[in-house]
């Protein structure tokens, strides 16, 4: 094998500017704080972690908003509330995004102040016990049944579904988050509320 001293000048260019180029130019796994707007761009015409955020705090601010949560705040009677899964109506796969969600709204409603929030944890236990005379998992014609055990005054629900247009090349779909706040005495909608978004495919 020759030696450094016998390689020609172009060789040894070529050697010193490869020492020179960064280690790993291939893909690079990063997290959210290193790359700015990491979180902010568009993957997909999926919904994502953040669209979901967003149509929630749309929700609850909405909820804050409303006369039932004024009339809690002027009473401080903080009744009782059960959170129950909100339904997948879309064709994606979203089911854990929506049920990690339950605990979302769970820590936003005990920051109020204005509630007593039945724990995610105790809700889903009951849930079990009462499905296991049924043979499945959660039914909303049991939710009167959960109530019952639970003794929730309102609980909150709701469903997440889509609109999807397509044309040849380009595609839009529109995100809905609809949510109620029920009075399980009455089955009476004391709130009710739909956020939205769009997410799209276009040609430049």
């Amino acid at each position: 094998m020759p030696s450094s001293s016998s390689l020609c000048p172009a060789a040894l260019l070529a050697a010193l500017a490869l020492a020179s180029m960064p280690i790993g130019c291939g893909p690079t796994y990063v997290r959210g704080n290193q790359v700015e707007g990491l979180d902010d761009a568009a993957m997909s015409t999926g919904i994502d972690k953040r669209d979901i955020e967003q149509l929630l705090h749309e929700n609850l601010k909405s909820l804050m908003a409303s006369p039932v949560a004024r009339a809690w705040a002027n009473d401080g009677s903080r009744p009782t509330l059960a959170i129950y899964p909100l339904s997948n109506q879309t064709s994606e796969h979203i089911d854990s995004q929506l049920q990690a969600l339950l605990s979302d709204i769970e820590t936003y409603m005990v920051n109020t102040g204005l509630v007593t929030v039945v724990s995610v944890e105790r809700q889903q236990q009951m849930i079990a016990e009462v499905e296991q005379q049924h043979g499945g998992g959660f039914d909303p014609d049991h939710i009167a049944e959960y109530n019952r055990q639970l003794g929730a005054k309102y609980y909150i629900t709701g469903k997440v579904f889509t609109s999807d247009e397509r044309t040849e090349d380009e595609r839009r779909v529109q995100y809905f988050m609809f949510m109620q706040l029920i009075e399980v005495a009455t089955s009476a909608v004391a709130w009710q509320n739909r956020a939205a978004f769009t997410k799209a495919l276009i040609q430049e």
